[in-house]
């Protein structure tokens, strides 16, 4: 009897990026366990990681890592291709988009706290757009907007401190590095 065998060849930067998304499916997992006091607001902590996958290795990875999450988290939790797919999706996708563009300005004046709020905002209007256009075509919850803009704007600032934190801890560990290695050198 005839047997098939299906080889994928992997590289490095798959493995980086598998890595990555299970660190940030561990955070999403770790997220589910804190309870909120509203349907549909979370921290969004899967996100720190994101921010410092964007800054890292660019936008291309940063995505992967998101849509991998996305879907990896889906299955984990039973809720693929369930209403909650589509509203994780539609939330990852539109802030992808915005933190595309948003890498692009000027890092003098925006950096991991502004991206993180860029997309925090573009994952609560992906979500908001998808519910009201498929979910509950109803004008009645254009009053939970305010809400959920509030919690994206507390959340998007706190992820972006977080990721920013590591993101300058990673590089003090790295320059002190230098700075001894060159004294080492020099003496």
């Amino acid at each position: 009897m005839p047997t098939s065998t299906l080889k994928l060849d992997t590289t490095a930067e798959d493995h980086h990026i598998a890595r990555m998304a299970a660190v940030a499916l561990g955070l999403t997992i770790l997220e589910s366990a804190i309870p909120s006091p509203l349907p549909g607001v979370k921290p969004g902590l899967a996100n720190i990681v994101t921010l410092i996958v964007l800054a890292r290795y660019g936008w291309r990875v940063a995505a992967w890592v998101s849509l991998l999450r996305v879907v990896a988290g889906s299955l984990l939790f039973g809720n693929f291709l369930t209403p909650g797919f589509f509203l994780s999706l539609s939330g990852a996708t539109l802030s992808l988009l915005v933190l595309a563009f948003a890498q692009h300005l000027p890092a003098r004046w925006f950096g991991p706290v502004s991206h993180s709020v860029y997309a925090a905002f573009a994952h609560i209007t992906g979500q908001m757009l998808v519910v009201y256009l498929w979910l509950i075509p109803h004008a009645g919850i254009a009053g939970l907007i305010p809400v959920f803009a509030a919690a994206a704007l507390i959340f998007g600032t706190v992820n972006g401190l977080i990721a920013a934190r590591f993101m300058d801890s990673k590089n003090e560990n790295l320059s002190t590095k230098i700075t001894k290695d060159t004294k080492n050198i020099v003496l």
